[in-house]
């Protein structure tokens, strides 16, 4: 692995004149590309030959401020996932109820263009509750997505419309969102600019006003549902992140490794951009044995949102089929929960209850699909 990026990179500063910029940036980016696969798939060829032990999840204490959190949380090793990843974004379309739509559209904006499926609810195919972006990891695709996450049968229960963009080999070598690119963290630009532009079409075509708009991902695309939370504040009311990272927390492909696998800074913390009204909330779900994206990202998301020394006004420790996590929420002066932070225990990078119809899930451990949406209708009073 390591051979690889020094080949690339050896082979990039042979090309960086400027004619053979952009032929110098593919390069280093395929070289990422098998990077990040390997580290992806790493954890299932360890689990073949031995299951390493689970670390539990552990709490922050109340009173403790999120420094020591994140000081607990740098210490954890990468522990071998219990999780299931099948061939990466080749999933069938999934099956949907008579009177419900899976349309296939592409969304063109000054800032870009991107391919997306709109799910539609049987229930409220012409009036939704509400509008859920779902953003995809590396190398899934929107099908694929929606097949491991369940969200399409949430949205029925709950009559929202669901929007999962897709990214592409050619907007990055991986089809990961690019998050860690300077130019694609800002408001009015790159990928946030197209995925917002995106938002308010829908927002407009099915009347819905900002507190019924939300945005989620998983890895790449949680990072970018960080982004968008950040700098899109009046677009949208609530963000759920699985396995993501922090604005800022990288500037360009080897930043990115380094915050993958120990962690982003604090010195790169990107603070968002003030809200009008009320604030974004978020709901983060992280496991302590994801040996992908490091877990200590987690509470840089929390650090970021809330502050470095902000502490848990509540905490709680549970399990569910078989699995333990610690919930911890953050709450403003006012009360209102603004951040619910999810540890799992045992967990590796893989959506947490998920459906094992789809790559990078695990079938064990809280329904994260179904408490983002009981996160997200939670309406801020």
């Amino acid at each position: 692995m390591t051979r690889t990026l020094t080949a690339s990179m050896r082979r990039m500063n042979r090309l960086m004149g400027s004619a053979q910029m952009t032929k110098a940036t593919r390069s280093l980016q395929r070289a990422m590309t098998g990077i990040m696969v390997k580290s992806a798939l790493a954890p299932i060829a360890a689990l073949k030959q031995k299951a390493a032990k689970p670390r539990k999840a552990a709490a922050p204490k109340t009173g403790r401020g999120l420094g020591a959190v994140l000081k607990q949380l740098s210490t954890a090793g990468s522990l071998a996932p219990a999780t299931r990843s099948r061939s990466e974004g080749r999933a069938a379309p999934p099956r949907i109820p008579a009177g419900a739509h899976n349309i296939e559209r592409t969304h063109r904006s000054a800032a870009g263009s991107r391919r997306y499926k709109l799910y539609l609810p049987a229930s409220r195919a012409t009036q939704p509750n509400g509008l859920i972006v779902m953003l995809h990891g590396c190398k899934q695709s929107p099908d694929d997505f929606a097949r491991g996450t369940n969200m399409n049968a949430l949205a029925e229960k709950h009559g929202l419309a669901i929007a999962y963009p897709a990214q592409t080999g050619g907007h990055n070598a991986a089809a990961c969102w690019n998050w860690f690119k300077p130019g694609d963290q800002r408001r009015g630009a790159g990928e946030p600019a197209i995925l917002a532009s995106l938002t308010r079409k829908l927002m407009k075509e099915f009347g819905l006003e900002r507190d019924s708009v939300f945005v989620a991902g998983l890895s790449a695309g949680g990072a970018m549902a960080v982004i968008l939370a950040d700098v899109y504040p009046d677009v949208f009311s609530a963000a759920g992140v699985h396995s993501g990272l922090a604005r800022g927390a990288a500037c360009n492909v080897i930043t990115a490794m380094s915050a993958m696998h120990k962690g982003g800074g604090s010195a790169g913390f990107a603070r968002p951009t003030p809200a009008q009204s009320n604030p974004v909330r978020r709901i983060i779900f992280h496991g302590d044995a994801d040996s992908t994206v490091h877990p200590s990202n987690a509470s840089l998301i929390v650090a970021a949102a809330v502050g470095e020394d902000a502490a848990p006004a509540k905490i709680g420790n549970r399990s569910v089929r078989g699995r333990g996590y610690a919930r911890s929420d953050f709450t403003g002066s006012d009360g209102m929960v603004l951040v619910e932070l999810w540890m799992i225990e045992g967990a590796g990078h893989a959506w947490s209850g998920g459906r094992a119809a789809g790559s990078y899930t695990d079938s064990k451990g809280p329904n994260a699909s179904a408490e983002m949406i009981r996160f997200f209708m939670t309406k801020a009073v």
